[in-house]
């Protein structure tokens, strides 16, 4: 079933998912969070989707459905953009605010006193953030494994901007869970395990799209996935990143993603 296209699309999902842990590990291995690093490395990778999303993934797709479908394809992109949006949309609005990953954690948060935190609460935090992090890794599996099906180069481009979203995502995770547990190893495994989430829709994508997909269902496709990594930008990556630092950093690397995806795309 798989083909050496599809290994190394799977492999850079793979790398993308399991950063979880690199969250996990930083959160126990470092007495600080470097948060101006990390605003402007949330940044960057803002500035990756939202380039790859307006200037390659959109254009693809309607040359892609109008070769496939004539005039009328112009209208399923529309369409399937914004259906990528509102799929994600609903993700975000399922899960309860208090229990999102995408809250700010950093690792100062590991050296709050025990009387403060209610253990069995905090065990149940853990845990739902975990599963609320592998509902949200799903679509972003199939949104690098899809770019990278079709283009490695982009492909690798957006994994490596994923992984670099995960990262504070697994710090969501291994913190409350630590806290409950005062277990460093099951901390990092519940961080590092809700990654495989995008290795698995990567898995499934291929399973229900390889054999099938004509010009017709990637532009669709690549339509939805830009609504996703949109999304994904303007609701996650960058208030995140201006949360963690200040503003002017937040658009500093959301401009130098911009220049290092421009730049990659036209020397590859």
């Amino acid at each position: 079933m798989f083909e050496t296209p599809e290994l190394i699309a799977f492999a850079l999902t793979l790398f993308a998912g399991l950063s979880t842990g690199v969250g996990s590990a930083l959160a126990f291995f470092t007495k600080r969070t470097n948060t101006k690093a990390l605003s402007l490395a949330l940044g960057f990778s803002a500035g990756v989707m939202l380039y790859v999303s307006f200037i390659e993934m959109m254009p693809a797709g309607f040359e892609k459905a109008e070769s496939a479908f004539g005039d009328v394809g112009a209208w399923y992109i529309v369409g399937s953009f914004f259906l990528g949006i509102a799929i994600v949309a609903l993700i975000d609005k399922l899960v309860p605010e208090f229990e999102n990953p995408h809250e700010v954690h950093t690792v100062e948060d590991m050296e709050k006193e025990d009387d403060e935190h209610d253990h069995k609460h905090l065990m149940r935090l853990g845990v739902l953030t975990a599963v609320a992090l592998a509902i949200h890794n799903f679509p972003e599996g199939l949104v690098t494994f899809i770019s990278a099906l079709d283009d490695v180069t982009v492909g690798v481009s957006i994994a490596i901007a994923v992984a670099i979203h995960n990262i504070p995502e697994g710090i969501a995770v291994s913190v409350p869970i630590y806290y409950a547990t005062k277990s460093k190893k099951k901390a990092f495994w519940y961080s590092f395990l809700s990654g495989l989430a995008e290795p698995l829709g990567a898995f499934l994508g291929c399973l229900f799209f390889c054999s099938i997909l004509g010009d017709g269902a990637y532009g669709i496709i690549f339509a939805a996935v830009a609504g996703i990594m949109i999304y994904v930008s303007l609701d996650e990556l960058l208030p995140a990143a201006r949360r963690y630092g200040e503003h002017h950093l937040a658009i500093y690397g959301l401009i130098a993603g911009m220049a290092v995806m421009a730049v990659s795309l036209l020397i590859i």
